[in-house]
């Protein structure tokens, strides 16, 4: 294809908000983007200097420019991100499409089973969405230390003669060869639901009054039980603790890599920036005031876009642009975002 003639074109561009899609060659998706002021945007583009390397090796490859009119920016940041997903262009941030997230799923059945799961959903009940498998295989095994609900698939429950090695380790009650009854196990459950629903202190509690009573019945192996349960909840709840009002609440934070990033100035290192660095990104994910998990991704940083700007985009894409995402009450970011308010508007 010719080269892109950009002076008639930019003279005729509208200055309503819109997105715009670059193109290269056999129209190729190369870049999009959003505007306020798509003319205004749009020039920045091939100004004659203040471009950075990246931008402007973008710009070189540009054969044609095709742009949509949207009726507001936010209708326009919306659009962007629907795109980017659809096209996955080279020079934008793209996440991995997340088409099914981890869930905790508990069955329905006499005696219900806690397992991972993934995918479309069944029968019974599920707890999530967990932000890594990690964090779904880790809240897992301290359902099992705390509660003793069988991890086996029905199957293998139902042809068991003797208790596995599950039982042995005290992390399950072997229900599965009538060594705990149907009520007492309906117990164990209503308890794992309180604690995936961030009620942990009510679990504490009932834990406690049911050891008290254990020990004024004279039954002291199970208020040792119940005593050594308590212990591990306080362990657990130190380790995931957050702040005991509860709340829901994401939290971001961005670095670049330093190896990468050759020629990056202290200032832009703070921020999180640099000409092509490839950049780190953590999230941590705060639920009832519990901390649900983590999660890190390394995306790169394709135009030089400072700790802000990539954040901006990073989260666009992650909340808007990768399905039906939960969204907290609250997002938290270690760099300030000029457009911050745009976002929140498209988030609400």
């Amino acid at each position: 294809m010719a080269a892109f003639d950009a002076e008639p074109f930019l003279a005729g561009l509208t200055t309503r908000p819109g997105v715009y899609r670059m193109l290269g060659d056999a129209g190729t998706v190369l870049y999009v983007g959003k505007a306020r002021n798509l003319k205004a945007r749009v020039t920045a583009y091939f100004r004659a200097s203040g471009l950075t390397a990246k931008t402007m090796a973008l710009v070189a490859k540009v054969r044609d420019i095709q742009v949509t009119v949207t009726s507001s920016e936010t209708e326009a940041l919306l659009l962007e991100q629907s795109l980017i997903k659809t096209e996955r262009p080279p020079y934008n941030v793209v996440l991995r499409d997340d088409k099914s997230y981890p869930y905790i799923h508990l069955t329905e059945h006499p005696y219900p089973r806690l397992a991972f799961h993934r995918g479309a959903r069944k029968e019974g009940r599920y707890f999530g969405p967990f932000p890594s498998a990690a964090a779904v295989r880790d809240s897992l095994n301290i359902l099992q230390k705390l509660f003793g609900i069988r991890p086996c698939e029905d199957g293998f429950f139902k042809n068991r003669s003797r208790p596995c090695l599950q039982h042995q380790i005290d992390r399950c009650t072997a229900p599965c060869v009538g060594l705990v009854d149907r009520e007492r196990y309906a117990e164990d459950v209503r308890l794992a639901v309180m604690f995936l629903e961030g009620k942990s202190q009510d679990v504490l509690a009932e834990f406690k009054a049911k050891m008290e009573a254990a020990a004024e019945s004279l039954e002291f192996e199970r208020a040792a039980r119940y005593r050594d349960q308590i212990a591990h909840l306080r362990r657990v709840q130190e380790n995931q603790y957050v702040h005991g009002a509860g709340g829901d609440v994401d939290i971001f934070g961005i670095a670049p890599d330093y190896e990468g990033a050759q020629g990056v100035s202290s200032s832009e290192a703070s921020a999180g920036g640099g000409a092509g660095a490839q950049v780190c990104i953590q999230g941590l994910f705060v639920r009832d005031g519990r901390l649900l998990g983590h999660r890190t991704w390394f995306p790169k940083n394709e135009l030089a876009m400072s700790g802000g700007e990539m954040l901006f985009a990073f989260l666009s894409q992650y909340y808007l642009g990768t399905g039906n995402r939960e969204i907290p009450k609250s997002v938290i970011a270690s760099a300030s975002m000029a457009e911050s308010d745009l976002l929140a508007n498209a988030l609400s």
